[in-house]
């Protein structure tokens, strides 16, 4: 049974979201602040996080960046805001995806399936392969662990599938909206920068020198490609 955290300040919205993910499926957690959110996944096994980016205290954008130093399981952001900036911010920091406010509860149904179907698919016998092998980027199905001449690196489910994709296709050239597309699993409209967020921070991750990387290249008016055995 996936545990959910839903964290707001705002009663009703906690309710509302309670009354949205009310499957028999799920078990809800909920906190009113980053820290009391914190705190819980410090003691309970959570498998998905709904954190509103606006609350006194800890914000959700600090308590994101405290997720990620720990745990790679999906945080969904809630934002009031419509601006692109809050959006690219929460991606930029770890989030797997965000719902702005007020919600429609189908697409809040429909993004937390789609995520924890990703999450919980991890470590499954499904993938074809065991591992994945670019110059010195190592990528493990079975353990979910990928390194970087050696050394581990954690990565966000988002970033796992955008580096497994490009691994798999080694030489393949794949557009913005086909990575959306084939990694979010939904219809592409306007995702470039999403995906180009999501990239640069997968760079920060496995590239020695993300300005000129040696892995993940973009051909400009193309796409993205992870070069085939990491030729410099």
């Amino acid at each position: 049974m996936p545990n959910l955290l839903i964290c707001d300040d705002e009663a009703d919205i906690v309710e509302a979201l309670r009354i949205y993910l009310s499957d028999p499926s799920y078990k809800l957690f909920t906190a009113s602040t980053g820290l009391q959110a914190l705190e819980i996944l410090n003691r309970e096994q959570i498998h998905l996080v709904l954190m509103d980016i606006m609350m006194p205290g800890m914000d959700g954008i600090t308590a994101l960046r405290r997720i990620r130093e720990v745990s790679n399981i999906p945080v969904i952001l809630l934002t009031a805001k419509t601006q692109d900036e809050d959006k690219i911010l929460g991606l930029d920091v770890g989030a797997d995806d965000y719902i702005t406010k007020p919600f429609n509860p189908a697409e809040v149904q429909a993004r937390v399936r789609s995520q924890l179907r990703r999450y919980l698919k991890l470590g499954s016998d499904s993938d074809r392969a065991d591992s994945y092998v670019c110059g010195g980027i190592e990528m493990h199905n079975k353990s979910k662990t990928v390194t970087v001449d050696g050394e581990s690196v954690s990565l966000t489910p988002k970033e796992y599938d955008i580096l497994k994709l490009l691994l798999s296709n080694q030489g393949k050239v794949f557009s913005p909206k086909e990575i959306y597309q084939l990694v979010w699993n939904e219809r592409p409209f306007g995702t470039d920068n999403t995906v180009a967020v999501h990239i640069r921070h997968l760079r920060e991750k496995v590239e020695i020198n993300p300005a000129e990387p040696r892995y993940i290249k973009v051909l400009f008016g193309q796409g993205y490609v992870m070069e085939q055995g990491g030729r410099r």
